[in-house]
């Protein structure tokens, strides 16, 4: 496929980064970021905050990107949960909406990156993108109205429901699997989650996908996850098995034990509808294996 001009939301963030360097490989990119700048320095890049919507269009104006990756939001859950709730819907909702308008007005290609929450998580799991959406938090629910806004104002929109990525944060960007990391290999015991399912993707392969998503020029709303229904605790124990490190420092625990936390039992997911376009992820051990090998 031809070199096409992306333009990168969120270029700083734990999937951003990954993005600009894989995108990079082949395309010529414009990633923003709002506060720390991470690897988009190395790119062409842009300071914005999101809710600047003049801002926007003008990198629009100026770099008339072929597609852009809508990457940047409130994205923590739990810091959601603590801010007004229009602020976190004008980020999460109003600006997908405003962004879905450019890439109408410029036929350009948008990819959103939504969530795994949005859906009923009662069930048995492995839900395909036809299951119930019931989302319990803020955050869940300002993805789901974009979701809605998008589909309502542009035709060439791929939205991905993004299961739990994991992997190392890149130049300030922190998650979780990062600290588990650091404490199983200091010998820090590390509680996690037994009681709820998803479909853990790592970072690395998203990027890949999402570039290959690119280049096939799908539409329509994806399941976006790894292979298996895993806790976080299962996870762990992959983790903790490759590393070689001591089982026992893994503890058990419940989402329970967090009251602020909204209760989501099993959003695993089949990403059979994306396998099936030929975008197949890899398997957690597999991609286990080479973050730790990498040690990016």
């Amino acid at each position: 496929m031809s070199t096409l001009k992306i333009l990168i939301f969120g270029g700083s963030g734990l999937l951003g980064q990954y993005l600009n360097i894989e995108l990079a490989k082949k395309h010529e990119i414009f990633s923003t970021y709002f506060t720390n700048a991470g690897n988009c320095k190395d790119f062409q890049n842009a300071k914005i905050d999101l809710s600047d919507f003049t801002g926007i269009k003008n990198i629009f104006e100026n770099f008339k990107p072929a597609a852009v990756i809508l990457a940047a939001a409130v994205s923590n859950p739990a810091a959601a949960e603590k801010l007004p709730e229009h602020e976190v819907m004008k980020i999460n909702s109003g600006a997908p909406e405003f962004i879905a308008g450019l890439c109408k007005e410029y036929g350009t290609k948008l990819i959103f990156t939504s969530t795994d929450l949005v859906y009923d998580g009662n069930g048995e799991g492995m839900l395909t993108e036809k299951a119930p959406v019931r989302p319990v938090s803020l955050y869940a629910r300002s993805k789901l109205s974009a979701e809605e806004k998008i589909k309502s104002v542009s035709g060439n929109y791929v939205i991905l429901r993004t299961a739990l990525l994991y992997g190392f944060g890149l130049n300030g960007a922190t998650n979780h699997f990062t600290q588990v990391y650091k404490n199983l290999r200091t010998g820090t015991p590390v509680k996690l989650f037994t009681d709820q399912f998803r479909s853990p993707l790592a970072l690395h392969d998203a990027a890949r996908m999402i570039g290959e998503i690119i280049d096939k020029d799908l539409r329509g709303t994806f399941n976006f996850g790894g292979r298996e229904r895993l806790s976080r605790f299962e996870l762990g124990e992959i983790l903790c098995e490759e590393m070689g490190c001591d089982k026992n420092l893994l503890v058990k625990s419940s989402m329970y034990e967090i009251q602020s936390l909204p209760k989501v039992k099993d959003v695993s997911m089949n990403t059979g509808k994306l396998t099936s376009a030929g975008i197949r992820p890899g398997d957690a051990r597999v991609a286990i294996r080479k973050i730790i090998n990498s040690n990016i």
